[in-house]
């Protein structure tokens, strides 16, 4: 079984703010830190609103937001009595806080359990039981306009939760499979629209990809190219022992499953690790291989390796999902890393052992997803896929987003 999961979206365009009634499609872009390798999507929450930067998570229950200096007019706790807190996954009920009254305290108020999936929080420092709020949140429309959606439901986190996060970073925006993710929560506002986002994460050093929330096309980007059209859909698996699951209440974890049957390398199935799927790399590729650089098992001289517009020139690894006839397709640019450190120049195979026996077969990760359009269609439970679309003649940075400024 593969898993869509990596560990982040920068606004530069501000027209005029609406309330929540707009039509969708809205957007905004995912810049890659690349000090990090995190993928970062931003959105304007607070009142008056405030640009915020959060990591992207795709398997997160809810979104969490440093709240040690967080002052906005309209934010509100969710009291433990109240209708809304019988509506989400909260974990408790703070009674009486100890603390001055702020956006992390308030008595008689829903707690979150919030965690931080780069660098785990240390909870001898810094405390873990944090404030469930209700605050706006705001993103822009296709013609630049923000729209809001009050009523947005996050968790307030210290200031210890943010190590290891990207500069600038102050929280972190959940868009897993869960009542509470920001995809659920636009449809919640905007019940005509279809609950469903779209995402294309740039492979451009300095150009950002996209997210699109509730349309299900068209996805037009330059050159008059709709991605929609290019889309092959498999069925979306859920997991009931992943990450943020319950069995108690039959709670499903938030991450994205695939079902996956086998894979070819240059057309021909792959001998196959039973228990991790590994790829034999090193006779598939049929290149001759050097001394490899860690974390990476397999890596070959950049000089052998020619560069094409798919990226360098290695054989086609083939995804095959539901059926047979539904192929996700990784060329170079998505299975190969480049690496370059003092005298070495290396391209090596972007997949590495995750170590474990109890998680999923195949992590499907941020470099993997570049310059694909990926399409979740979470009211069918499908995901659909583009591929590279480098084959297209486009990339992810080639989405025309409207202009503006802040």
């Amino acid at each position: 079984m593969a898993k869509l999961a990596f560990p982040p979206l920068i606004l530069f365009f501000l027209l005029s703010f609406i309330p929540s009634q707009a039509a969708l499609p809205l957007h905004t872009p995912i810049q890659k830190d690349h000090s990090t390798g995190q993928y970062i999507i931003s959105a304007y929450l607070k009142t008056p609103l405030k640009l915020t930067k959060l990591l992207l998570d795709l398997g997160a229950t809810y979104s969490w937001v440093n709240c040690d200096d967080y002052i906005s007019s309209t934010y509100q706790h969710i009291p433990c009595n109240g209708s809304l807190a019988k509506t989400i996954i909260d974990y408790g009920c703070m009674n009486t806080c100890d603390d001055p009254p702020g956006p992390n305290c308030g008595n008689n108020s829903s707690i979150f359990l919030p965690n931080n999936p780069i660098k785990a929080v240390d909870y001898r420092k810094v405390y873990g039981v944090n404030a469930a709020l209700v605050d706006s949140l705001a993103l822009p429309d296709t013609q630049g306009s923000l729209v809001s959606i009050n009523n947005f439901i996050f968790s307030c986190a210290r200031t210890g939760f943010l190590k290891g996060l990207a500069k600038g970073v102050t929280g972190l925006a959940s868009l897993g499979n869960s009542m509470l993710s920001i995809p659920v929560q636009i449809n919640k506002a905007f019940s005509s629209s279809p609950n469903c986002f779209a995402m294309c994460l740039s492979g451009s050093t300095s150009q950002p990809g996209l997210a699109l929330f509730g349309s299900k096309g068209p996805y037009n980007f330059l050159q008059g190219i709709d991605l929609s059209k290019s889309l092959v859909y498999t069925p979306l698996l859920f997991n009931p022992l992943g990450r943020d699951s319950d069995p108690d209440t039959h709670r499903l974890s938030p991450e994205y499953y695939l079902g996956l049957t086998s894979i070819k390398v240059n057309g021909k199935v792959v001998a196959l690790n039973k228990t991790l799927l590994a790829i034999d790399a090193s006779s598939s590729f049929n290149l001759t291989t050097t001394k490899p650089v860690k974390p990476f098992g397999a890596c070959y001289p950049a000089s052998a390796v020619k560069n094409t517009q798919m990226g360098p020139a290695v054989p086609i690894i083939e995804l095959v999902l539901d059926r047979q006839d539904v192929v996700w397709k990784m060329f170079g640019s998505n299975s190969m890393v480049r690496v370059t450190k003092k005298s070495v120049d290396l391209w090596c195979l972007g997949f590495v052992d995750g170590g474990g026996i109890d998680g999923p077969s195949i992590v499907i990760g941020g470099h993997q997803l570049e310059d694909n359009l990926l399409q979740f269609d979470l009211q069918s439970k499908k995901l659909g896929f583009s591929s590279s679309i480098l084959s297209k003649g486009t990339n992810c940075a080639d989405f025309k987003f409207s202009t503006g400024k802040i």
